[in-house]
């Protein structure tokens, strides 16, 4: 049984089409089609459903899964072993990093890039997305998440604390009534996460300080949100280390409006091993020591 068939198997399984198994692989989507004809061939079953959303596990392949998840532990300890014993100097190979999206574009993607800069071997895909990564399904090598994971056989560190508050454009506050205690909230605009697609309780805000009627604008993604709030839509607690960085905005009930949260860091147990996820574990743990102020800014507000 030739392990590759199994490995494009696997990542077929978790992206659920043969276009992101493709780009999980590094290969044409026809190539990963090629070698599931070829594994199903030799198993004498169809191991996937064909979709129009894409490739559904059949059965046979609900139970071939676990085994050849076993099998892919199993190579990522053969590698660690080699990685040990063969001597070679620098990083080579893929380490994927799932991140929320403002941590991840904002300021882990320049270290990032710079890192592999300095180790031509190693590519690093960035995966800065509005939704939960799971290690369990190998979605990424490194998971940075707002909880704690408590399930499975994970590394699990606290990478590092930040703060979020609630802001406003200047212009937008200067023509609208002046907010002084939360009742005067009743007189804006609102801009917030989509209720129902929101991946995470940690980012529940909103209603912490006021329920609105309304809001002005909602999206998946805080890059989209800090934009709103940005040209005037309304008010939104975004990140201090995206929002403070920029004139236009201006914190809104600075005592009472600001939020702490967490971010985790964690990885399987049996990547501890291997050199380049390491590194880049590494790698994070120093940036987040870094970055402390803008993360965690002074209790100084800014006017």
């Amino acid at each position: 049984m030739d392990w590759d068939n199994l490995r494009y198997f696997l990542e077929l399984a978790r992206a659920g089409t043969l276009i992101g198994a493709a780009r999980r692989t590094g290969v044409e989507h026809t190539t990963v089609a090629r070698r599931i004809q070829t594994l199903e061939k030799q198993m004498g079953i169809p191991l996937f459903v064909r979709e129009a959303s894409g490739h559904r596990l059949t059965e046979a392949g609900r139970q071939l899964l676990p085994s050849v998840e076993a099998m892919e532990t199993a190579v990522l300890g053969v590698e660690s072993s080699a990685e040990a014993h063969s001597g070679a100097s620098g990083l080579t190979g893929l380490v994927r990093v799932g991140v929320t999206e403002g941590f991840g574009t904002s300021i882990l993607a320049a270290h990032l890039a710079r890192f592999t800069l300095d180790h031509p071997g190693l590519s690093i895909d960035l995966l800065a997305l509005p939704r939960l990564l799971h290690l369990s399904r190998r979605e990424a090598d490194i998971v940075i998440s707002l909880e704690r994971p408590t399930r499975g056989s994970v590394i699990v560190t606290r990478l590092a604390d930040y703060t979020l508050c609630l802001y406003g454009q200047r212009e937008y506050l200067a023509r609208r009534p002046l907010v002084t205690r939360r009742e005067d909230l009743r007189h804006h605009a609102f801009v917030n996460y989509v209720d129902d697609l929101l991946f995470t309780k940690e980012l529940q805000f909103i209603d912490q300080l006021h329920a609105p009627e309304r809001f002005a604008f909602r999206s998946t993604s805080i890059t989209a949100q800090y934009e709103a709030v940005r040209i005037g839509a309304g008010l939104g607690v975004l990140p201090a280390f995206l929002a403070d960085r920029d004139p236009v905005l201006s914190r809104v009930l600075p005592q009472e409006a600001q939020f702490t949260r967490t971010f985790w860091m964690s990885m399987p147990q049996e990547a501890k091993q291997l050199a380049r996820i390491q590194a880049v574990w590494n790698l994070l743990k120093e940036v987040a020591g870094k970055e402390k102020a803008l993360l965690q800014p002074d209790s100084q507000i800014r006017r």
